[in-house]
């Protein structure tokens, strides 16, 4: 029997308290160890892919990404995102989203996220609406309100000041109208989780150790009351994230780490082959010793 849509299965993990990993494929060749672990692990997960991806890494089409996701994973275990979808960019530049969202929902991604969380909250709802319009019900949407910061040119504040300062942290009450005016899937919040760098020097570097803030995530998830999303959980604490599990979290974006455990590999001359088992065994690590959600599949289809 062919698994249910992945918004039900959203809709269940956030019901029941399971994790849905997302994983960035920053390169091509990372498709086959993500989906590789995730079918051996029995863990309902999904592969994903943002602009950035494309335009800064090597994952070089929507097309060839999802070429490989059918080549390389069992779509009974894995699902395909089109993560990222900005209307304004990192550089605050225009992006053609649309053409970018017709050309995925085309190849048959399950799911896309529009991301106007640079625009204002009016603009952000309509093109939001918009989104939601052309996706469903072939697609599911995931939008994005509030800032999770990592992206944007010039140095970061500290983190420290930015969580006691809630900086971008998304709003509860324009949480609760903007689901309610859009008819969005999932909602990516910002409740203290932050992008690892896309570009300079410091994409290359460890990102901070981070952590949600617990209070606020309880008061959006009671909020909105759909299924939400933590981008940036690449190197957020462990605590932190089980935390935010019981409360609302139900997809965790995950690209940081794979990407540089696939960069790492490479730059030390060891090939893709072993840069190819970096990937997956960081996959499992997080899956079995971090989140703790292998074997979900059985638990999602019950």
């Amino acid at each position: 029997m062919r698994r249910p849509h992945v918004s039900v299965m959203m809709r269940r993990a956030a019901e029941r308290g399971i994790l849905v990993p997302a994983f960035n494929i920053a390169y091509l060749p990372m498709m086959a160890p993500v989906a590789a672990a995730l079918e051996r692990l029995n863990t309902f997960g999904l592969t994903e892919v943002a602009l950035p991806d494309i335009t800064m890494f090597g994952a070089k089409s929507f097309k060839l990404v999802a070429e490989e996701y059918r080549r390389r994973a069992n779509p009974e275990v894995v699902g395909l995102h089109l993560d990222h979808t900005p209307v304004i960019d990192q550089d605050n530049q225009r992006v053609d989203w649309e053409a970018i969202m017709r050309e995925a929902l085309g190849l048959g991604y399950e799911s896309v996220m529009i991301d106007g969380s640079r625009l204002t909250l009016e603009e952000n709802i309509a093109a939001t609406r918009k989104a939601v319009q052309m996706s469903h019900p072939k697609a599911a949407v995931e939008a994005e309100l509030g800032a999770v910061l990592g992206h944007e040119s010039g140095p970061m504040p500290p983190y420290e000041e930015l969580f006691a300062s809630r900086r971008g942290f998304t709003d509860v009450e324009e949480a609760r109208r903007f689901v309610k005016e859009t008819g969005v899937d999932w909602l990516s919040v910002a409740v203290g989780s932050i992008h690892g760098a896309i570009s300079g020097a410091a994409k290359d570097k460890a990102k901070v150790a981070a952590r949600l803030h617990i209070e606020h995530l309880r008061l959006l998830r009671n909020a909105v009351g759909v299924p939400l999303v933590l981008h940036g959980g690449s190197g957020v604490q462990r605590d932190s994230v089980l935390a935010g599990i019981k409360n609302g979290i139900a997809k965790i974006n995950i690209g940081t780490e794979i990407r540089h455990a696939w960069e790492k590999t490479l730059a030390a001359g060891k090939g893709e082959q072993a840069a190819a088992e970096a990937v997956g065994a960081k996959v499992e690590e997080l899956i079995t010793q971090v989140y703790g959600i292998g074997g979900s599949v059985e638990r999602l289809l019950k």
